[in-house]
């Protein structure tokens, strides 16, 4: 498989090569990695390498910005998260934090250097009103308020509607699965509930580390906007790396990819981590692996898509076939997240009040 693969996502690989790189090549490293944030991940990666010293002047001024930047954003998100555990401490259920949340609390190399806007929770949906009522005593409140959009959260998606914190403008997703009920690959979320594992000298969980891998893999190779799809990569690399090494890790991966009906996303995180990033992943596990996909079309072309769309989103890292790969991966994702009696008045509605200017 011949993969173009930019200056950015040679020198994550191996940092060293920023020893042999000019002012220029350094504009471009820094500009890659701003549009695909993961700039304070650079930072930390040549830091690791003590590099640091043969960087010129210019660049570091923005890789000293952006581990700024991502320190302070980590003592802000410490503090919300105790918020969050604070404001739902009368419940007794399981809070289960997820992605970013759960890789700094999980101590995953993944949240090093990690920004994002928003945090997510996973709380049984039985157990929904009693949640929400007690963010809504704590300060947050639902940002959709438009009844169609209500609906499509409450009976159709994953997730009720965004919640936004009154004082601090913080926003809060909170979940009962990791992919919307109408999907045809949706998992059991009491077998992802069940198998959360308890944040040690805090009130809350996180998703057991294989599980944290398969909810990378499948809210990327689900999502439709992949802006951030890059970095989402590189938190699947980051986590494959760290826990590869533990025993049973594989066997348990694949295990659980049969358990919760994400063998396909899985499939596609082994397949373009090394691919793009040279993610170490044994010739046994991707052999097993491709047998979740049938068809070498199919492989084919979603290597035309993916290898084009998962790229760093910069002029740089696109040709004349970015474009149409990431606008069939956004159909492919409403496709895949709802059944074509919804999705065709669904997709109507968005492109008509995109019409009138209400979105």
């Amino acid at each position: 498989m011949l993969v173009f693969k930019p200056l950015l996502s040679s020198v994550l690989v191996l940092p060293e090569q920023v020893l042999g790189i000019d002012l220029p090549q350094w504009d471009l490293l820094i500009r890659q990695a701003r549009k695909a944030n993961v700039l304070a991940t650079l930072n930390i990666l040549i830091e690791q390498a003590n590099l640091y010293d043969s960087v010129p002047e210019q660049p570091r001024r923005h890789l000293i910005s952006a581990r700024v930047h991502a320190e302070r954003f980590m003592i802000s998100l410490d503090r919300e998260i105790e918020c969050i555990i604070k404001a739902l401490g009368d419940i007794k259920i399981p809070v289960v934090f997820l992605k970013g949340a759960a890789y700094q609390l999980a101590n995953d190399r993944a949240a090093h250097g990690r920004v994002f806007s928003d945090i997510d929770i996973l709380v049984p949906e039985d157990r929904l009103p009693e949640v929400e009522r007690a963010l809504i005593k704590g300060g947050w409140m639902t940002t959709t308020l438009d009844a169609y959009d209500q609906k499509y959260y409450r009976q159709w998606m994953h997730e009720i509607p965004p919640m936004r914190h009154l004082k601090r403008q913080t926003t809060l997703d909170v979940h009962h699965n990791i992919l919307p009920k109408t999907c045809r690959y949706s998992p059991d979320s009491a077998k992802l509930l069940s198998n959360c594992v308890r944040v040690a000298d805090r009130n809350c969980w996180v998703l057991a580390t294989e599980d944290r891998v398969l909810h990378s893999a499948s809210h990327l190779f689900h999502e439709g906007e992949l802006d951030h799809g890059f970095r989402d990569l590189c938190d699947l690399d980051s986590l494959i790396q760290q826990h590869s090494g533990k025993s049973g890790f594989w066997d348990k991966l694949l295990l659980r990819a049969d358990e919760l009906n994400q063998r396909i996303p899985l499939y596609y995180a082994l397949r373009y981590t090394q691919a793009i990033l040279d993610t170490p992943i044994p010739e046994s596990v991707l052999h097993e692996s491709e047998g979740f996909l049938k068809g070498r079309f199919h492989r084919y072309f979603m290597d035309f898509l993916y290898l084009r769309a998962l790229m760093p989103n910069h002029a740089s890292c696109n040709d004349r076939w970015t474009g149409l790969a990431r606008w069939l991966l956004y159909i492919r994702s409403h496709w895949l997240r709802m059944p074509l009696y919804l999705l065709i008045p669904h997709l109507f509605r968005k492109s008509w009040l995109r019409l009138r200017g209400k979105e």
